[in-house]
């Protein structure tokens, strides 16, 4: 472990190891809010910054003011969409139908992100790399995942890189029905199970024109609730001195997200 500096601050060099161990934390995590939780809870604003990590380097989902409960009769909520452009699944953004398979999407977006060290749309990078779900899929065809590994990294184990690729994408299809559960998934990454192969190209939003794309969909009925419980992140037990992912990673500095 170590420090490097980004625009002249300094953040926290998380190693492979740490890294994996956060995917695995958070996949655990919202496997507990999706299958073991009563009444199960529907994050709906899955994303770096909303993934605290503890002095241990321990990951925790943070930031429930969005959350919803979800009833196990309906197959989905209708809803007004909330969260970050970037992270959202597809049918919960057009349509505002939201199931714990809109959470899937956006840890896929996460995972990738902490594989790559690099956030999911940067303007300043080459036109095949600003998307990062673009990018990873272009390589994933030409059988180059690795590509994608933080080249900050001195190294790190390829048979778990690949895994967090392979899931990524996964999570990422357009289709919720071909999207994982999250205890499928950390079984994946776990290498409890095989990973699936993965078919059909990744869903994601770069034909939306957007002026802010780093902005949040929040109706005034959301800010309320996001407002009145923004507590149920103290269900679990309170970190020390925890910071979030962005932070770690990327120095504070937040760039446009896709």
């Amino acid at each position: 472990m170590g420090t490097t500096t980004n625009a002249g601050k300094s953040k926290l060099h998380l190693d492979w190891p740490t890294r994996f161990n956060v995917c695995l934390g958070t996949a655990r995590g919202l496997a507990y809010l999706h299958e073991e939780s009563r009444p199960r809870i529907v994050h709906r604003d899955v994303k770096a910054s909303n993934i605290l990590i503890d002095g241990k380097l321990c990951s925790k989902i943070s930031d429930f003011g969005l959350a919803k409960i979800y009833d196990d009769t309906k197959t989905y909520i209708n809803t007004q969409v909330a969260g970050t452009i970037g992270y959202l699944a597809p049918e919960y953004a057009m349509r505002g139908h939201l199931t714990e398979k809109a959470n899937v999407f956006g840890f896929g977006v996460v995972a990738l992100e902490i594989l790559s060290g690099r956030l999911n749309s940067d303007d300043s990078l080459d036109t095949e790399k600003i998307y990062l779900l673009e990018w990873a899929w272009t390589l994933h065809e030409n059988n180059q995942s690795l590509r994608l590994v933080d080249p900050t990294l001195s190294e790190f184990d390829e048979n778990e890189a690949a895994r967090v690729i392979a899931v990524s994408l996964m999570c990422t299809q357009a289709s919720p029905n071909m999207r994982p559960p999250m205890s499928r998934v950390m079984a994946m990454l776990a290498g409890d199970i095989e990973v699936g192969i993965v078919t059909s190209k990744p869903s994601y939003l770069t034909d939306w024109n957007f002026k802010d794309r780093t902005s949040s969909f929040l109706s005034e009925e959301d800010r309320k609730h996001h407002e009145d419980n923004n507590d149920l992140s103290q269900l679990s037990d309170p970190l020390p001195s925890p910071v979030n992912v962005t932070e770690t990673m990327f120095g504070g500095k937040v760039k446009k997200s896709l």
